[in-house]
């Protein structure tokens, strides 16, 4: 059995699960009973067969509502493994770094490039961040304070699958500086990111090696599915850029969220218009469990 998990950003009604319903059906997929998860937010359309035609039958078809297709018996989560750069908060922290050195719009344009999958990740890294050359330690925490939000959504995600057991890892392309409190703030177990190297209290325009990438995202998914010893049908990766692509497609159930086009063409679910506690009704939990 499969379900298809209809998630509103804004809210819809019965009307739209019965044409999600007659959609299903008519992709040759089953009959389909819809249940309300949360009314006129979040609803389940279970079904028997070819998840490949339900998600293309419903995709982007009802405007506002973000569609989940899955397994039903391993929907519920145990590990979840995240990126935090315009993910788990909702900037790119070497931007705004870049904007305390006057050097924004250069810099935010190498992380578009490199976010789409038009540059090597790591040589982009290294080409940022030597332009942040002598800039002084004490903007990081400025920056921090000063830029950082937290995703909608983020600390019920992960506080609520922590608390039914499971594990989440942060995982960034980014900086130690921003990964480690903003993972406390939110509540992983665990946060991996890049480390600036300083000297006599400002940036040298370097990271240590080796650099934090696509490759440590997918190992450490990988390896945390052999720690916890679960099916890997259990786990979750979300993220917006190409140097997310490994571990979303390595990943039970990868998601891009608000992501590059090629993130979101290879996922095998999207979160387009709500935020990231989407991914707690993709697991069929009510918001009166969710943990805040």
């Amino acid at each position: 059995m499969f379900t298809a998990t209809l998630i509103a950003a804004g809210t819809f009604d019965a009307g739209d699960l019965s044409a999600a319903a007659d959609r299903l059906a008519q992709a040759g997929c089953g009959p389909s009973a819809p249940m309300w998860i949360d009314v006129g937010q979040a609803a389940d359309l279970p079904f028997a067969e070819d998840p490949i035609a339900a998600r293309a039958a419903l995709d982007g078809v009802f405007a506002g509502i973000d569609v989940v297709v899955q397994p039903t018996a391993s929907r519920a989560k145990t590990l979840i493994v995240a990126d935090m750069d315009s993910t788990m908060i909702t900037v790119e922290c070497i931007d705004e770094l870049a904007d305390y050195a006057g050097i924004k719009a250069e810099v935010a344009a190498v992380t578009e490039r490199a976010m789409r999958g038009e540059l090597d990740f790591e040589a982009a890294l290294d080409a940022r961040v030597a332009l942040l050359a002598g800039l002084d330690e004490a903007v990081i925490a400025a920056c921090l304070a000063e830029r950082v939000t937290i995703m909608p959504g983020a600390k019920a995600l992960v506080r609520t699958m922590r608390a039914r057991g499971g594990q989440a890892i942060l995982v960034s392309g980014g900086f130690t500086r921003f990964a480690e409190p903003v993972a406390a703030e939110i509540g992983f177990d665990r946060a991996i990111a890049n480390r600036l190297l300083i000297e006599d209290g400002r940036l040298t325009g370097a990271v240590a090696k080796p650099i934090v990438g696509a490759a440590t995202k997918e190992t450490t998914l990988r390896e945390a599915i052999v720690t916890l010893g679960i099916d890997p049908a259990r786990s979750l990766a979300v993220g917006d850029g190409a140097n997310d692509l490994a571990m979303i497609r390595a990943a039970g159930l990868g998601v891009a969220y608000h992501a590059k086009p090629i993130v979101a063409e290879a996922a095998a679910a999207r979160i387009d218009h709500g935020d990231l506690s989407a991914l707690l009704y993709a697991q069929g939990i009510r918001r009166a469990d969710w943990i805040a």
